[in-house]
């Protein structure tokens, strides 16, 4: 299974080229102020390519998921599944969405750090192969140009409980990259408004083994 991400493309879509693949993954923020009206934009862009499969979540700029949220889901088409704290099975690899991440600006989708958090990633389940979260967790591609660390550390203990096999996130723009820690590739995926190309991966659907196939590099 070649899975194609990308995060953080805030309207610049059509400047991005997507590399062919079975599942292509948006890790959050197809929006800039997050209106329905770019919102559909956005998710019309994502219906046209020719991905079998296509995984979405929300971002922090994504307010339409929250504030017009009947409007918003209308505007998933078929052949797109939103992902929200939930579930997904592709031919025999389990996927799980979330677009939680600590508070960052007042933006949509932020909860203080410590339990609010905790709870949210409580929910994810210990049978899983590709997680999408919005943002990252604590220490792994979350480095900000001001040098600071941004990540969840609630969000890291979870994923090494549950070890999935591939974490695919965005949110921090210059940290883009892919590290394996343990049995868990990291991915920050984020295209930095499409200045940063998608990012690929190979999953192996028998032994779930995943192997790098394009990681551009992360843009300071």
């Amino acid at each position: 299974m070649r899975i194609v991400a990308v995060a953080d493309t805030h309207l610049y879509h059509r400047e991005l080229r997507v590399p062919d693949g079975d599942v292509f993954v948006h890790a959050g923020d197809l929006c800039q102020s997050g209106h329905v009206r770019e919102l559909a934009i956005a998710l019309d862009w994502i219906a046209e390519l020719p991905h079998r499969h296509k995984v979405v979540i929300a971002g922090n700029h994504d307010w339409a998921f929250v504030r017009d949220r009947p409007a918003a889901l209308c505007l998933v088409a078929k052949g797109v599944d939103y992902l929200e704290d939930e579930a997904l099975k592709i031919g025999g690899v389990r996927f799980w969405g979330s677009p939680w991440q600590p508070e960052f600006c007042s933006w949509a989708f932020n909860l203080p750090r410590g339990q609010a958090l905790a709870e949210k990633w409580a929910r994810m389940p210990e049978s899983l192969d590709v997680l999408v979260t919005h943002g990252p967790p604590s220490g792994i591609g979350d480095l900000t140009a001001t040098a600071r660390r941004e990540g969840c550390a609630d969000l890291l203990a979870r994923v090494a409980a549950v070890k999935p096999r591939l974490h695919l996130f965005g949110h921090i723009h210059e940290d883009g990259g892919a590290w394996q820690v343990g049995d868990t590739w990291f991915s920050n995926v984020t295209t930095w408004e499409c200045e940063r190309a998608p990012t690929v991966f190979d999953l192996d659907v028998a032994t779930k083994a995943v192997t790098p196939v394009a990681v551009p590099a992360a843009r300071r």
